[in-house]
């Protein structure tokens, strides 16, 4: 089953997108939608990073919707202007 959410981007382009969620109730993550797995040296065994292993119980892609358009500026790049309107 389906969780299906909309949500707003903004990279790299400004649009509205369908996405999933984690199952809530997922033994294996807990609702997180993965867990982190963390590296170690092969010889030493010291700290060499992490990663991230998604989870089956949910799918990362996601639809894009509607792009959506630029914002424009309200004010001129400029500001506003200190000279007396008359």
């Amino acid at each position: 089953m389906f969780r299906l959410r909309l949500k707003v981007i903004d990279h790299p382009r400004r649009a509205l997108i369908l996405t999933d969620t984690p199952r809530p109730d997922c033994p294996n993550c807990a609702g997180a939608g993965g867990t982190v797995e963390h590296y170690g040296y092969p010889d030493t065994g010291e700290y060499w990073g992490s990663g991230w292993e998604f989870c089956a119980c949910w799918t990362a892609r996601r639809l894009t919707l509607l792009p959506l358009p630029r914002w424009t500026r309200r004010t001129p790049p400029a500001g506003y202007s200190t000279n007396a309107p008359f």
